[in-house]
């Protein structure tokens, strides 16, 4: 019994009372060393009341008498059911108190984050007038700058709290993600490096979403230099769009916040270290960075799973550790065409040819 126990996961264990050289109470505490949450049913037909009532007070579900068999399927069907009732109900409960953790974090964001940028304000322009008036290329001149970047490098924190809070104004127009991932990716070739190997695969009729392109474009980067960060040896980057919908079946048995409709899908997977379950549970933390060997995933995530939820989207992470990770970002989905993009003034730049796989 132990071999098997420590050869694979059971749903439910039936044991007989009484077994030459074996029990069944052993068999019960062997499993609750085990498996703490594996039904245990008793079928026997010499186990009296009261080693039935001591079992039930050790943890055993059920006893069934060898007499009255006809009782085995249904408490193997209630039991079954119950055990996964009670693992819905612990993964909600993990689910209520990560949002109440972040909610409650989004709150205290949102409410120093603007009084913050107001100092940081003051600050900067101060500091840019002296700077101004200082004789160039003198110490003094040099330390305002130093000032002057420092108070950039808030004003880049603050934002992070506003997206964290879900409080950034945002400019949403009707996008074509496919084109914004082409036009994304064409720039991160030259950072990304040659030994990381770089496939898009574009759905076609890709419905169009409703967003800040400039903010989807932080997502997407962001996500796809973790994704370079954590193969440092190189491999394999793979950014996919397709259109999904979410009905109330896959609401429920996922995240807090997913709600049903209609989405557009933008998957980043990669070949890389991969991640552990207790790093999986904090990379959507503001400011997390984990700090050890394993780089990568892990920086600034916090801020972009904030931009996307402001977009009325959701964000699901699968990862193992040495084999990969895999974001899949999810945006409502719009009716229409794209709307043309703002020209700007960099749109000449020539870009790397795109690839498909």
């Amino acid at each position: 019994m132990n071999s098997a126990l420590s050869r694979q996961e059971w749903d439910i264990v039936i044991s007989d009372h009484s077994m030459p050289h074996f029990s069944g109470t052993n068999a019960l505490s062997l499993l609750r060393t085990k498996g703490p949450e594996v039904p245990f049913i008793f079928v026997s037909g010499t186990m009296g009341e009261e080693a039935a009532v001591a079992a039930l007070k050790d943890g055993a579900q059920d006893y069934v008498m060898k007499g009255n068999l006809k009782r085995l399927v249904p408490a193997v069907q209630r039991e079954l059911r119950e055990v996964e009732q009670r693992r819905e109900r612990k993964h909600l409960e993990r689910q209520v108190q990560q949002l109440q953790k972040f909610e409650a974090i989004g709150r205290l964001a949102g409410g120093i984050a603007h009084d913050f940028n107001n100092v940081i304000c003051a600050i900067l322009g101060w500091a840019e007038l002296e700077y101004k008036d200082a004789q160039p290329g003198t110490r003094l001149q040099e330390r305002l700058q130093k000032i002057c970047d420092q108070a950039q490098r808030a004003a880049g924190l603050t934002s992070q709290l506003l997206a964290f809070a879900r409080r950034q104004v945002l400019q949403p127009r009707r996008i074509d993600l496919n084109n914004l991932v082409e036009e994304g990716i064409s720039l991160l070739r030259r950072v990304i490096g040659e030994d990381i190997e770089i496939c898009l695969r574009p759905a076609a009729n890709l419905r169009v979403t409703l967003a800040d392109p400039v903010q989807i474009d932080q997502v997407l980067m962001n996500l796809c230099l973790n994704a370079r960060d954590a193969m440092p040896k190189g491999g394999r980057l793979v950014i996919e769009t397709q259109n999904v919908d979410i009905d109330e079946e896959y609401c429920r048995l996922h995240t807090y916040y997913v709600r049903p409709g209609s989405f557009v899908l933008l998957t980043v997977s990669d070949t890389g270290i991969g991640m552990d379950a207790a790093m999986i549970d904090r990379i959507f933390e503001p400011f997390f960075h984990y700090q050890g060997d394993r780089q990568g995933h892990g920086a600034r995530l916090g801020n972009r799973v904030g931009i996307v939820k402001q977009h009325g989207g959701f964000i699901n992470v699968y990862s193992e550790p040495g084999k990969g990770t895999t974001f899949r970002v999810y945006l409502p989905g719009d009716s229409g065409a794209p709307e043309p993009p703002k020209a700007e003034p960099d749109e000449q730049l020539r870009r790397a040819p795109k690839q498909s796989c």
